[in-house]
């Protein structure tokens, strides 16, 4: 009698809402277990009873403040088991404002989630990835990671980072039978407009992407192999436009659209 084939097992951070959750909820239907990591362990642990109610899957919960070194430590060691088949760094979040008079320490903590955690967690995955000869990570970052953002400057550099790292370790472990993936969505109705001060009607309404349809363009491109996806036609004939233009005209139309008071 032969054994069962064990499930796919993907570990996402940020998995308390958004895009993260939509992530959690569409890879437990199509029948992966789950690792949730996120802050808010009572929101985890009601998505984790959701999704094994629904699907029969495992969810385990990591209660995890990714600003901490000690937390990314935590998700690192369960990283380093060797059975995540998919890593999906979603956690993140974005200020807004002039930098020179945001505080320092939360701009530091923007950096601590949105690159180092970032950056700790792929390493934690690809060893054991490498090594078994499949894999994969979807690193999420932004059509903001393609030109300087004034009054989301942090942001804006952090996602860039993202971005050109994920495709730099793309080309390293393609031959190797493991795929890195950067996603870069551009305006999704999550909390991240609120917690960056972002205020919706500056956005116009064809320019919104549902977290749903995110998600799907994402897991497609993982299956193709590719080293970026940009979910909307709108955002990529934008982010095409952006390339063409001239840089300061490029930063100056970003910064009237996030200056506040506009």
């Amino acid at each position: 009698m032969t054994e069962a084939t064990p499930r796919p097992r993907a570990l996402i951070t940020g998995a308390s809402g958004g895009i993260g959750e939509a992530f959690a909820r569409q890879l437990a239907k199509r029948g992966h277990d789950v690792v949730l990591v996120a802050r808010r362990r009572e929101r985890l642990e009601d998505l984790a009873a959701q999704l094994a109610e629904a699907h029969g899957v495992e969810a385990e919960v990591i209660e995890a403040d990714l600003s901490e070194d000690s937390a990314v430590a935590s998700v690192e060691e369960r990283l380093r088991r060797g059975d995540i088949d998919l890593l999906v760094n979603d956690a993140g979040f974005g200020t807004r404002g002039e930098f020179a008079v945001l505080p320092l320490a939360r701009e530091l903590e923007e950096l601590d989630v949105n690159v180092r955690a970032l950056m700790r967690l792929t390493h934690a995955a690809l060893g054991p990835m490498v090594e078994r000869g499949r894999g994969a990570v979807i690193n999420v970052a932004s059509t903001g990671a393609f030109q300087p953002v004034p009054y989301m400057a942090t942001y804006a550099a952090t996602k860039a980072f993202v971005l050109h790292f994920s495709e730099g370790l793309h080309e390293e472990v393609k031959g190797k039978g493991v795929t890195v993936t950067c996603l870069c969505p551009g305006p999704v109705r999550t909390d991240f407009q609120r917690v960056a001060g972002v205020n919706d009607r500056q956005v116009p309404a064809i320019a919104w992407v549902s977290v749903d349809r995110v998600v799907e363009a994402a897991l497609k491109a993982v299956a193709a192999r590719r080293a970026i996806v940009m979910p909307g036609l709108l955002n990529r004939v934008t982010t095409g436009a952006v390339k063409l233009m001239p840089r300061f005209a490029a930063r100056r139309i970003a910064g009237s659209m996030f200056k506040r008071g506009e």
